[in-house]
């Protein structure tokens, strides 16, 4: 059974095996055993460990770039991840600078499993002492596809009651936990036969970037708008126009992206990292003092970033969050249908992001405006590059334009498609239309 599960929540190790996490690096050894506290505890932020970067499925390519730009290697690459060596101190850089990933977990230890009560024994033999105060607050996530398990929370409580009945014994008081990721959280994947466990250096998601107060209708989430701007060649030299803005978290990311912004200055919350024992606060705020734009960077002229909808409600939440993300000043709104957008006179890049017609009768309701999104882009976007991001491939190939490019991404649970036009000055001959799929 395979389950996923954002939760609330001895068996002997192998001979002289080593254990490695960001900040901790232990050696345990059968023959050292049955002490309790581990020995050997380096509190070393550069040592390294296997980092686990997590995205979104059809983006991760997007994301190991983002990873490689930072200096790092990519040691393995899957559907929804990339995985890298490195030390706590690059999780925190990852935190900081990542637009598209969604957590950054760093590796504990992977070792075989085989019932829950392995896993209890197990887990219950780190030194969880060390990482995790006694008055903390702990999270146990966890995704998992064994036999054994058949209920989504069991094994996410066996893993929190291993780690506080041994902070309990070592310290004689327990953290709390719960389902909100306020403190330490601990990933646990377990896999057939072979169980790993992660520290959670992110803590809430990183797509949580905390300037969306007024989300208006399905808004996107800030990793797949940050990930379609990178997708789009867009890198902040060229006019960005979006139509149909919505909250604006399109115009928001690029204004974050043009004016070199990490996303992670803008967290209100602490990251996962920060809850750790041994977190070294000097050392983090020396790393955000590195990532913040000069004053003289922040007073350079952008490219126009002009987003447009014809909702006023929609033009109050991109302002408002515009200004919570501190970046209204980059964005020009106004309320209009999109086809009276202005469009600056040199060319770049304008990105669609129409309704899906989900609901039963919508998909009719909608056809005109995707043909009108096709038109406005063969009448009016010569010279441009055109983007249309969409949950319902069939109202698609009303646009009535041959996408160059079809890329799938998986959003809110539907296999929507980003699709890419390239729109050449009297691109409205029949010999450059087609359908979309």
């Amino acid at each position: 059974m395979y389950l996923e599960t954002p939760s609330w929540n001895r068996d002997s190790l192998i001979d002289d095996q080593i254990i490695h996490w960001p900040a901790i690096t232990c050696s345990l050894s059968r023959r050292a055993a049955p002490q309790l506290r581990a020995t050997a505890i380096d509190m070393d932020c550069s040592r390294s460990t296997t980092l686990r970067i997590t995205g979104t499925a059809g983006l991760i390519d997007v994301l190991q770039e983002e990873v490689i730009a930072l200096g790092l290697s990519c040691d393995a690459v899957d559907a929804t991840a990339v995985e890298v060596q490195g030390s706590l101190l690059d999780a925190m850089r990852l935190n900081l600078h990542l637009t598209t990933a969604m957590s950054v977990r760093a590796l504990v230890e992977r070792f075989p499993c085989d019932d829950p009560d392995t896993l209890y024994r197990h887990i219950n033999n780190l030194p969880w002492d060390d990482m995790i105060p006694a008055d903390g607050y702990l999270t146990v996530t966890s995704s998992v596809r064994h036999p054994s398990i058949s209920n989504t929370m069991f094994a996410n409580v066996r893993v929190k009651d291993a780690i506080v009945d041994r902070i309990r014994k070592v310290h004689g008081a327990r953290p709390d936990s719960g389902s909100d990721p306020r403190g330490v959280v601990v990933y646990l994947h377990w896999s057939g036969s072979t169980a790993s466990i992660w520290l959670d250096t992110s803590g809430r998601k990183l797509s949580d970037r905390g300037y969306r107060r007024m989300p208006h209708r399905a808004p996107m989430r800030e990793t797949i708008a940050a990930a379609i701007l990178r997708k789009a060649h867009w890198t902040g030299d060229t006019p960005l126009v979006v139509p149909m803005c919505g909250s604006g978290t399109i115009a928001i990311e690029a204004a974050l992206m043009a004016s070199g912004r990490p996303p992670g200055l803008l967290r209100t919350t602490p990251f996962g990292f920060e809850h750790l024992i041994g977190f070294d606060r000097a050392q983090w705020q020396a790393i955000r003092a590195e990532a913040t734009p000069s004053k003289s960077r922040r007073r350079q002229p952008l490219p126009q970033i002009i987003a447009n909808d014809i909702d006023p409600e929609a033009l109050q939440a991109i302002e408002r969050n515009a200004q919570t993300a501190g970046c209204a000043q980059h964005i020009a709104c106004s309320v209009c249908d999109f086809r009276d957008t202005p469009l600056p006179s040199s060319p770049g890049t304008i990105v669609y992001h129409p309704g899906y017609g989900l609901r039963l009768g919508e998909d009719e309701s909608l056809e005109p405006l995707y043909k009108h999104i096709g038109d406005h882009m063969k009448q009016q976007c010569g010279g441009w590059q055109g983007w249309v991001f969409t949950g319902n491939l069939e109202l698609a190939k009303r646009i009535g334009l041959r996408p160059s490019c079809r890329i799938p991404v998986r959003h809110a649970n539907l296999e929507a498609r980003l699709l890419g036009f390239e729109l050449w000055q009297g691109s409205d001959d029949p010999a450059s239309q087609g359908a979309a799929s």
